[in-house]
Order: C-alpha cells, then structure tokens, then sequence
C-alpha cells in the first residue's frame, strides 16, 4: 500500500494524445507533476496501432529529471485495451506509471499487474473511477494490493448517470472516492476542468477538490497546470499556521491547547504535521 503522504504525484497531471508527438515537449516541461501520454480517449479508433508505438518514443526520450511520464492505456474490456498491455510489456524504455480506464473491481488492476509486471519493472497502477458501479465498489477496488491510487473520471460518469457536470452534481462521487482512497490508504487526482479559457472556475474546483483530500488534478491544456499546482501547493498562511500548531503542541506537552483562539488537539497536530512534510517534500 502507497501512502498518499509520500507518493511525489500531488499537483497537476497532465494528459497528451500518442498521436500528437508534437505536444510532448511542452507536456514535459509544463511543470506538471505527471505526464500522460493518452492511448484512449484522444485517440481515434484507426490511430490506436499508431498511437501504441509513437508512445514508445515518448518513453525512450523521456529525460531523468523530467516529470513522472505514464500511459493511460485502453480498456481492459476491449480489444485495444489488451493490445496496449502486450505493447507495453516489450517498449524499450517501459512506463513507471499506467492508468487503467473504466476500471470496475480489483481484478482489472490485477490482471494490468499481471501483464506488466517482471523482475525489476513494478509500474505504479492507477484506476480511473469513472462509471456508477465503480463508485458503487470503489471501497473494494482501492484496496487492490498493487493500486497505487484512482482518478476520478467526471465526464464519463455524468454520462452514464445521466446527471450535469457541475461540482454540486458530482459532490457525491467525488466524497466516495475520497473516502474510499483515505480508507485504503492510497491518493486520489481529481477529474479535468474542461472550459479552457475559465481559470478562475479551474482554481475554484480545484481548491474545493482539495479541500475533499484529492492530491491533485488533471489538466487537459498546459495554460491549467499553473493554476493547478498552485491550488494544491499550500500557501504561506496555511503553512504558517501549521507550524503554529506543531509549535504549540509540543510546548504543551501534547495536550489539548489552542492557537490564534482555535482549540487544538491530536487530529489538528496529525493534519500540521502531515502538511508541513508534504510542503517539504514538494517545494
């Protein structure tokens, strides 16, 4: 299990189609915490064979100090899906990080597992929670022993229910999954904001997302991955405050107290302290 507190992948990831080899430099170097380039979604269905091995390359020119890159791969459920797992499995430089679409039980991140992994590759699995029935099951599907964390998948899921788009329709399965992934002890990215030019709805989301524990968000244009990252970093005050409270805590000797008249006790000093590390680990 992967502890959402040290796994460097707070922020924005960002989402690049295979086929547009001429987008991945600047997908790189955007200052997004993950890179992905896209087999699905972006992809038409005659491109797929074309996107599976133009994504070998963003791989192998992948630089060392770059952005953690991954693959959103295709459905498990379809042919294209399984063809991505077999391609993967011999890329010369293979992907640290895969995100499994539609994903519905614990067994589709153990079957990804099971094609991907060999001696001395373990990618990092992520689900995208993304239908009813995976919010349905998402306590179950967390816990697959090789998940390292889910996406929420908001588009796909209004689709399905039926419902709008908006933060007020999606509240419910954005709780679910935040829940669930605290509950296993995994992290959990928010869906993309998909009005391009509205940043001030970006930032609202995503400060709202975080508000609900998500470490991060997905962007779909590199002009968003700015405002992501900074919604999720935390700002001077929060991170002043939160030294406050470890100062405070440990001056009375771990009992109750209170600072700037708020009353203090071990959950405010857990959540300083975990705070103040992840503003540490990502400056």
């Amino acid at each position: 299990m992967v502890s959402p507190t040290t796994l460097p992948v707070s922020g924005a990831w960002m989402v690049t189609p295979a086929v547009a080899t001429g987008r991945f430099h600047r997908a790189r170097t955007c200052g997004a915490a993950i890179t992905l380039v896209d087999l699905e979604d972006s992809v038409a269905l005659h491109d797929k064979d074309t996107a599976r091995t133009l994504a070998a390359d963003f791989f192998t020119t992948a630089p060392s100090d770059g952005p953690l890159a991954g693959v959103r791969m295709n459905s498990l459920l379809t042919r294209d899906g399984i063809r991505d797992l077999l391609a993967m499995a011999d890329y010369p430089s293979r992907p640290p990080l895969v995100l499994v679409p539609k994903v519905e039980s614990a067994r589709d991140i153990e079957i990804a597992a099971t094609a991907l992994d060999r001696d001395g590759y373990t990618p990092q699995i992520w689900a995208l929670i993304e239908t009813p029935r995976a919010i349905e099951d998402a306590a179950s599907i967390l816990r697959a022993p090789r998940l390292a964390g889910a996406l929420f998948g908001a588009a796909d899921y209004a689709l399905l229910t039926g419902g709008a788009r908006t933060w007020e329709a999606l509240l419910h399965a954005r709780s679910v999954l935040a829940n669930s992934a605290a509950a296993a002890g995994v992290a959990v990215v928010d869906s993309p904001f998909f009005e391009l030019d509205d940043l001030e709805g970006l930032r609202r989301e995503a400060e709202l997302a975080r508000a609900l524990g998500y470490v991060g968000k997905t962007a779909v244009h590199p002009r968003q991955v700015p405002v992501i990252t900074e919604a999720f970093r935390p700002s001077e005050e929060e991170l002043a405050h939160a030294r406050a409270i470890v100062a405070a805590r440990r001056r009375s000797g771990a009992s109750i107290t209170s600072v700037d008249g708020q009353m203090v006790g071990a959950p405010f000093y857990a959540a300083a302290v975990a705070l103040a590390e992840r503003a540490d680990q990502h400056p």
